[in-house]
């Protein structure tokens, strides 16, 4: 079996293992392969596959879509260091507003299944991080959420205090609004 799995503390969050092969000339693994992750019970059909380089105290998130539109995420560091959040954003689940954390980098062959009811975030801790994720749908703008990345209500002990971030991650909403 190439992967070994990890169920965390939310249901269905994943913390994914590949199997490496290293000699002389560096390593190899296989990061996805559709008929071992249907036999683990993960989804086996990404349909897009995003790339993110950002610098040291960047944060990327909480993002989320609604709905149909809702994107399971495959997540890989391939390079530097990212401390990496998955929130539970159903209203009606007995986790609902609760967080994972783990810290994921491109020295450690380590990928993050987040399900599609949560929702997803990043800062950065190296110099430069790069970010890998499949989703299992596309994205669809009008059918974007997310949480505000500080909101008490959440409590996400981040290790970045004064994080760099985008407008939009700026305006969204508190988890209870």
């Amino acid at each position: 079996m190439p992967f070994t799995v990890q169920a965390l503390e939310i249901p269905e969050v994943i913390l994914i293992e590949p199997r490496v092969f290293g000699d002389a000339r560096g390593h190899f693994m296989e990061t996805y392969k559709a008929s071992e992750f249907r036999a683990l019970g993960l989804p086996a059909t990404f349909v897009q596959e995003n790339y993110s380089r950002s610098t040291r105290g960047s944060l990327r998130g909480l993002h989320f879509q609604r709905g149909a539109h809702a994107q399971g995420k495959l997540v890989r560091v391939s390079a530097g260091e990212v401390f990496d959040v998955a929130v539970d954003a159903r209203r009606d689940s007995p986790t609902f507003g609760k967080w994972q954390s783990i810290t994921l980098s491109g020295d450690r062959p380590q990928l993050l299944y987040v399900p599609p009811w949560c929702a997803h975030g990043f800062c950065v801790l190296s110099e430069v991080a790069e970010v890998v994720y499949k989703t299992t749908t596309e994205y669809a703008p009008e059918h974007e959420d997310g949480f505000l990345w500080n909101d008490p209500a959440l409590g996400i002990d981040w290790p970045i205090k004064t994080p760099t971030l985008s407008e939009r991650d700026l305006r969204w909403a508190p988890i209870t609004s």
